[in-house]
């Protein structure tokens, strides 16, 4: 809906997105995935390299289109109507591309990235530990550097990807001072699937089904030491850069709530109670209402973060952390208000609004809780505001009584206020 903000190539690039939505993607084929009859969308990957939609942001000389992050974020939002598990399967490319494009060899790129863009192999991200969550840097999945390999032991859970793909970026621990500071722990391996990599326990989720999510475990794994991404204990710079993607990714496939918000309003049109289409009564109209207005606020903050990431503004993090906030709460609101104005009907599976509400309930938890972003999101603004970053106005001055303004905060004001 923000075509009118998109370049003629972004445009094109979302309606031939829009194409391949509609034409190439059954309805039973998102049937047989929700019912677990689909282990991991390899059709979908392969259907997405044929038609060089797997790689939109990397350079053409490794099968990329060479476009920005606006134009990904337009694609995933077409995307995001097929549910979450076909849009990480669509994005995961963006995300593991990220660490091979910014921090990989030359070695790394021909051997990983162009061969995953392409589609003759797959990948997924292994960040969570069983006893990790939101404490990324307290991973224990270690990894001994012996001579010109690492030996990896450990274990990581929720990996989607975990059954069906071909290789994984790994964070694992590599220094084991004491004493070390807890970003200088951490490196990142790319790991093959192979003998010591097991997929032991695929999970049943509540939404997200069909995508391989589940637990990793590395027994005596031997990854050669050019499989390191980055520098040695780096492993935190590779994760605050991937964090971009992670996120972003995250609120534009959200933005995909769109698809059961258009059914609602369809089926509102229809529906017919008291001898009126039930979108005539307010308590539905306004429903909807209230809907697209918090779905394009969302998208509108998306699209924002992303025009800030291509051009490296100042302020890009923080609005990225917003964009996933917000868009995966707009999201979850924006499908339950859908299965509220259908009534009875949403909450069955003779439409698929139900399937909508298992899959959006996940964006407030994967990439970093909304817990996580608000924390992240009020960081960035204090230190933006308090290192003056835009040297914008101090309403201070504008007090009726200025002088006063900062006496509130000295000692002796604070010692006169306690005598009284």
């Amino acid at each position: 809906m923000y075509d009118c903000l998109l370049t003629d190539e972004e445009r094109a690039l979302k309606q031939e997105v829009r194409r391949f939505v509609r034409e190439e993607v059954s309805a039973d084929f998102l049937r047989r995935m929700d019912r677990n009859e689909v282990t991991y969308p390899h059709e979908f990957v392969a259907k997405c390299a044929e038609r060089g939609l797997r790689g939109i942001r990397f350079p053409k000389k490794y099968g990329g289109r060479g476009m920005g992050w606006t134009a990904e974020v337009a694609a995933i939002e077409e995307i995001g109507c097929l549910g979450i598990a076909l849009g990480c399967a669509f994005v995961m490319p963006s995300i593991v591309g990220e660490a091979l494009q910014v921090f990989g060899t030359q070695q790394q790129k021909k051997q990983f990235l162009k061969p995953m863009i392409e589609g003759k192999l797959t990948a997924a991200e292994a960040l969570t530990e069983p006893r990790g969550g939101s404490d990324f840097f307290g991973a224990m999945t270690r990894a001994e550097l012996q001579g010109d390999h690492f030996i990896l032991n450990g274990m990581k859970r929720f990996v989607v990807g975990a059954e069906g793909a071909d290789f994984f970026l790994v964070y694992c621990r590599t220094n084991f001072g004491a004493r070390v500071h807890k970003y200088n722990r951490l490196s990142l391996l790319l790991v093959e699937r192979g003998p010591g990599v097991k997929a032991e326990y695929l999970y049943n989720l509540l939404g997200c089904r069909g995508g391989g999510t589940g637990r990793l475990v590395f027994r005596d794994v031997r990854v050669p030491r050019e499989n390191l991404i980055g520098e040695l204990h780096g492993g935190a710079q590779c994760f605050h850069q991937m964090m971009i993607p992670e996120r972003l990714t995250s609120a534009a496939g959200c933005l995909g709530a769109w698809g059961a918000l258009d059914l609602a309003v369809r089926y509102s049109d229809r529906r017919r109670a008291f001898g009126s289409r039930i979108r005539e009564f307010q308590g539905v109209s306004f429903k909807v209402a209230d809907a697209i207005t918090r779905l394009d606020a969302a998208r509108a903050l998306t699209y924002m973060a992303a025009r800030a990431v291509d051009a490296d503004a100042p302020n890009a993090r923080r609005l990225v952390s917003e964009a996933k906030r917000y868009s995966t709460e707009a999201a979850w609101d924006v499908v339950n208000e859908s299965m509220q104005i259908m009534g009875g009907i949403g909450y069955t599976d003779v439409y698929p609004v139900e399937r909508a509400l298992r899959d959006m309930r996940l964006g407030m938890i994967w990439t970093g809780t909304s817990e996580i972003m608000n924390l992240l999101i009020q960081h960035e603004y204090y230190r933006e505001v308090l290192e003056e970053t835009y040297e914008r106005r101090k309403l201070e001055a504008d007090a009726m009584s200025p002088d006063d303004t900062e006496r509130c905060f000295t000692d002796e004001d604070m010692q006169r206020v306690f005598d009284s």
